[in-house]
């Protein structure tokens, strides 16, 4: 009876990640890597194949499964982040060949993409705090753009406002910026925001731990 029990208990453990399939980032830029790098060694010490489905990412954990989707297209692909960067201003990920190629950007080179947490390792402390277990007594803010003229500013607000998204919406001003934010979100809500966003086509947005707000729209 006991061993059933245990191997029911590593079973469970086995099956069921820290963190799942949830909204990392979404509207944020992919590339790929160029072919010289094939048979170099990755950041983990792996040696890196081309036509294996794996990515390099600034700050996720190593062994992080990642569902990447190409916001132009609709295509997606599910990686694994065995490697460190891209190093270049404006990207988040860098995919490995085999890869891009099922997400169709070998020709542009680049594209926007949506990030979803598949699985991360238990060791995760960069992954989305939102599904932290210490993040339950925290709030946070949902940017979805920063504007240098305080008109484009109103123009997206305007467009939030039509779709429905008035409770919590707010501006912050940062410099000479004047950031769009959906603000103070419970930890339980933000899936749930996000995933409205989505569906009316708002899909460029990163969250953040609140901070505080300088003046909301009338």
């Amino acid at each position: 009876m006991k061993k059933i029990f245990l191997l029911a208990a590593v079973l469970f453990a086995l099956s069921t990640p820290v963190f799942a399939d949830y909204v990392y980032k979404s509207g944020v830029t992919a590339s790929y890597y160029a072919d010289k790098f094939h048979g170099r060694k990755t950041s983990n010490g792996e040696v890196f194949n081309m036509y294996a489905l794996t990515a390099a990412h600034k700050t996720l954990p190593f062994n992080t499964v990642v569902k990447v989707t190409n916001l132009a297209n609709g295509k997606s692909v599910t990686v694994r982040i065995n490697d460190r960067g891209p190093f270049v201003k404006g990207r988040e990920i860098d995919l490995s060949k085999a890869a891009a190629v099922k997400l169709d950007m070998i020709k542009s080179g680049t594209a926007k993409v949506k990030l979803t947490i598949v699985s991360s390792s238990t060791s995760s402390a960069s992954a989305q705090k939102w599904k932290d277990p210490g993040s339950a007594n925290k709030t946070w803010d949902i940017q979805l753009g920063a504007f240098t003229e305080r008109k484009n500013a109103e123009a997206l607000v305007k467009k939030l406002q039509a779709a429905g998204f008035r409770k919590y919406l707010a501006y912050q001003k940062s410099g000479k910026y004047t950031r769009v934010v959906i603000r103070d979100i419970a930890t339980d809500d933000v899936q749930d925001y996000l995933d409205a966003l989505e569906k009316k086509g708002f899909t460029d947005y990163f969250v953040r731990e609140r901070a505080k707000i300088k003046k909301s729209p009338e």
